[in-house]
């Protein structure tokens, strides 16, 4: 088996488990898109995007830096790294599937149309430069959750749920800097899982070297 890089021992195979993680991620994409495309903002929704909205100031730098991790230059960054790490054909699909998010957000934001906070909540404390265009779903999350669902499965077992910890944080940032609802955010999370459940395919598990 020598020449044969780890990535390359690893199976593909269909786990009942993960088609319905799929499955219920899609349901909460199209769900959270049916409620923003019915504008407002919910009592809940308000509540937690102002308790993130208005944490201090002063974290702004380190939470930028951190958010990088959910654009497109994260998630090829991520491949690389990847890549670097003895890893090319996991780097490979990562930055692909990130690439897929991110230009897959983009596509969904014009038929749910909804507007960014600054637009949309009284008040809305924008950090850095304001985002430009609609809001649902978050870019950010949505590639950052894409990538966790290719490369979290080839993790060592410790290091799975902390690489979901990261990715959904990334997302929770853009409230943060007051670039996306909570809503936003979810639908973005779920989104990227279904695509990165399907850029993976539905399971791995390790072969025999």
């Amino acid at each position: 088996m020598s020449g044969r890089s780890s990535y390359d021992r690893w199976r593909v195979l269909s786990s009942p488990r993960d088609r319905v993680v799929a499955r219920a991620a899609l349901a909460v994409f199209v769900a959270g898109a049916r409620s923003a495309r019915r504008g407002g903002v919910s009592p809940l929704e308000l509540r937690c995007f102002q308790a993130a909205n208005a944490l201090p100031h002063g974290a702004y730098a380190p939470v930028w830096a951190f958010m990088q991790l959910g654009n497109l230059g994260g998630a090829l960054g991520a491949g690389a790294v990847l890549r670097l790490t003895g890893r090319p054909e996991l780097g490979n699909r990562a930055a692909a599937v990130g690439t897929v998010a991110w230009v897959g957000a983009k596509a969904v934001k014009p038929f749910v149309r909804r507007g960014r906070p600054a637009y949309t909540v009284a008040a809305a404390r924008v950090l850095g430069r304001e985002q430009a265009g609609l809001g649902y779903p978050s870019g950010h999350a949505t590639v950052a959750a894409a990538v966790a669902s290719v490369v979290a499965p080839h993790l060592p077992r410790r290091w799975r749920a902390p690489a979901w910890v990261v990715a959904l944080a990334v997302g929770s940032t853009r409230s943060y800097v007051g670039a996306h609802l909570p809503l936003d955010i979810i639908g973005g999370a779920a989104l990227g899982i279904v695509i990165g459940a399907v850029g993976r395919g539905p399971a791995v598990v390790r072969g025999r070297a």
